[in-house]
């Protein structure tokens, strides 16, 4: 075992400590994931799983289909951007003391599989980019309310309206992929090493601003105790180098 999958396992195990006693036995976990940080959440749920030998499985749901298991089972985390897990605090789904923000998601950009790739390096030049591009595509979730309020930022908006294709229903890069539009910015860490795509890189300066994703217990959990060890686990020092694995940083309190 190498020095960080050592210190990933005693991270865990102190996360462990924290369950009440005889609370620390074999437990089937589902994380219900947004699709930012299934990655990251992926990496978190293959290490905690080895160390603590709970089963966890990572379910990336969306619309009805999550609504439906937040509601009904079976699942016992969920994770969201800060106003989606605000809301499911409001309605009572998820336990209010256990929300925890853990990992930032920087925004970058993408080209089809080939295709030249734009200079980006500077804030004019991802200007000149956007500019140039006969094209753009992006989501209407967090990144693509940072990516708007950027392009808002630049000045571009109208200009670019014409050109800008909103996507829905899966990541940015699969419409990248089949040649829906010429450049495509989302999430870096759901961008990179995309069959089909290129990635660029990270979008330069004031324009990278991350999304947050947070993470809690749902109310109707049946494993509450070993949920709670799972965020312990996804916020302390031996997450952050699995995390990074997955182009993301941990969140800081």
């Amino acid at each position: 075992m190498g020095v960080r999958a050592k210190f990933a396992a005693t991270c865990i195990v102190g996360a462990l400590g924290l369950m009440p006693q005889g609370a620390a036995t074999a437990a089937d976990l589902i994380i219900l994931t947004n699709q930012g940080a299934t990655p990251g959440v992926r990496e978190l749920a293959a290490a905690f799983a080895r160390a603590s030998g709970h089963t966890v499985t990572v379910i990336q749901e969306e619309g009805a289909a999550l609504e439906r298991r937040i509601n009904n089972g079976p699942a016992d985390l969920v994770t969201g951007n800060p106003p989606t897990i605000e809301e499911l605090v409001k309605k009572g789904n998820v336990v209010a003391s256990t929300v925890t923000p853990f990992v930032l998601a920087g925004l970058g950009l993408s080209v089809r599989a080939g295709a030249p790739k734009p200079d980006i390096s500077t804030v004019e030049a991802y200007k000149a980019a956007l500019l140039a591009a006969k094209s753009i595509g992006y989501s209407r979730g967090c990144s693509g309310t940072n990516i708007g309020e950027g392009i808002a930022q630049l000045g571009l908006t109208e200009q670019l309206t014409a050109r800008t294709i909103f996507t829905s229903g899966g990541p940015v890069t699969d419409f990248l992929a089949r040649g829906d539009f010429e450049i495509g910015i989302q999430q870096t860490n759901i961008m990179v090493g995309v069959p089909g795509t290129d990635y660029v890189g990270p979008l330069p300066g004031f324009l990278n601003k991350p999304c947050a994703s947070s993470v809690a217990v749902l109310t109707g959990s049946k494993e509450q105790d070993a949920a709670r060890a799972m965020i312990a686990f996804m916020i302390s020092p031996g997450a952050a180098p699995l995390l990074r694995k997955t182009y993301v940083e941990p969140a800081t309190p």
